[in-house]
């Protein structure tokens, strides 16, 4: 959730290449590792804020979040994909996290709900907070339209990837952005599609080639989808996306979501 356009948050239309519309029921969040470190989605709630938008007038932790970043939640966007005619491919809270432990447990239910009753759309879901994803997966319903994700930024986080192998989402993924390390070994196997990218921002981090490479060729390796984001650098785009001459936009397959989390964890 660190490098979003500014029309992301005024609009459902999205500028980040693997979706094509956000959709924020809630909004703000806390850093909780070094992926966090220069997120882009918090200053963005600061300018939010200060325009006086709405959704953004919570303030959160100066020591972990900031002006218009504080978690909050909001009843009258849950009804917006049932307006939406056209099938979407839809990011669920790209400025904000649903697995949050401020966010109540009914709501997360409110949005799930939702996602069931929109079949038409695809929704991607994208958390950090592997732990109470899992905590809350034998009391959610999943639908085969939602995919679950975890951040992977570095091999310190490859404990969420095993959180994310025993929840029964039809389809898994894995978002390596921004890419802060080596990611070796990186367990693959029932992963449907993994996104690498790096960092952007006029602190953006730099990132190895040969850590791309080398999730590039894990993939091939498990023949799972692979989704080059963007080098990154002041700009999302300074650095393009092309890894080795070529552009890199592999998208999973749906499939038929698991009845249970016993059968996810097969």
């Amino acid at each position: 959730m660190c490098s979003r356009s500014y029309s992301v948050a005024m609009s459902d239309k999205s500028a980040i290449e693997w979706t094509e519309a956000t959709w924020n029921p809630t909004t703000g969040c806390d850093r909780v590792s070094e992926g966090c470190d220069n997120c882009y989605a918090l200053t963005l709630a600061k300018r939010l804020k200060a325009m006086g938008v709405e959704k953004y007038q919570t303030d959160g932790d100066p020591r972990t979040s900031g002006p218009g970043f504080g978690v909050a939640w909001h009843e009258d966007t849950l009804s917006a994909p049932y307006s939406w005619r056209k099938p979407r491919l839809v990011f669920v809270n790209s400025m904000s996290d649903l697995f949050h432990a401020r966010v109540p447990v009914a709501f997360v239910h409110d949005v799930f709900q939702v996602m069931r009753e929109t079949p038409q759309h695809t929704y991607q879901i994208l958390t950090k907070r592997s732990k109470r994803m899992l905590r809350l997966a034998p009391s959610l319903q999943w639908p085969e339209n939602v995919w679950m994700g975890v951040s992977v930024e570095s091999a310190d986080q490859f404990d969420r990837v095993s959180h994310l192998h025993a929840v029964p989402a039809a389809v898994r993924f894995l978002s390596c952005e921004p890419l802060l390390g080596p990611l070796s070994g990186i367990p693959l196997d029932g992963i449907d599609w993994v996104i690498a990218g790096g960092e952007s921002g006029p602190n953006a981090r730099s990132l190895d080639p040969e850590w791309v490479r080398e999730i590039r060729d894990r993939c091939r390796e498990f023949s799972t989808p692979f989704f080059f984001k963007q080098w990154g650098g002041v700009r999302a785009k300074s650095g393009g996306r092309t890894l080795d001459g070529e552009l890199w936009s592999e998208m999973p397959a749906p499939r038929r979501a698991p009845r249970t989390l016993a059968e996810a964890s097969l």
